[in-house]
């Protein structure tokens, strides 16, 4: 089941490069599609910082921790010996969007972002699919601690008796 986590980060990874490649060499920095008028346009940045552009121009402190983080992520899959469906998911959109947004630090010195939402005249921070894939991993982590880490728990702890 382990390997299936890995299986699914190594996809996220595929895509989040495949689609940043394609707007890198598609679209000229800052050009601005729009999608959805007044809504919804693919609109190429690079962000050297983290969401927000917090902590900008420190790319490599960034990775550091993107690493330390990644490290304790593999550590506790590897010493979890009981995952549900949704678990294996979600860690493996937490790897994949973990090393999407590292590699682009570490070979570019920046996160090319490029999805861009304008709700209700908000222009929500430009993203990428790590992004997206974090994200996502961190709503099936809090769903699966309502409804069905009880389950996971219970199972632990019969196998411990």
């Amino acid at each position: 089941m382990k390997k299936l986590v890995y299986i699914i980060a190594i996809i996220g990874v595929l895509i989040d490069q495949i689609s940043k490649i394609l707007v890198d060499c598609l679209m000229n920095l800052g050009e601005n599609i729009s999608i959805v008028p007044n809504f919804f346009s693919i609109r190429y940045i690079r962000n050297t910082g983290a969401a927000w552009g917090m902590f900008s121009n420190n790319t490599f402190i960034l990775a550091i921790v993107s690493l330390i983080f990644l490290f304790f992520v593999i550590k506790y899959i590897n010493e979890n010996s009981t995952m549900n469906k949704l678990n294996i998911i979600s860690f493996g959109f937490i790897v994949g969007g973990i090393i999407g947004n590292l590699i682009d630090r570490l070979l570019r010195r920046f996160v090319i972002d490029f999805f861009s939402f304008n709700i209700f005249g908000y222009y929500f921070p430009i993203f990428n699919i790590a992004d997206v894939l974090i994200v996502v991993a961190v709503i099936f982590l809090i769903i699966d601690s309502f409804i069905g880490g009880d389950k996971v728990d219970s199972r632990r702890r019969e196998k411990k008796n």
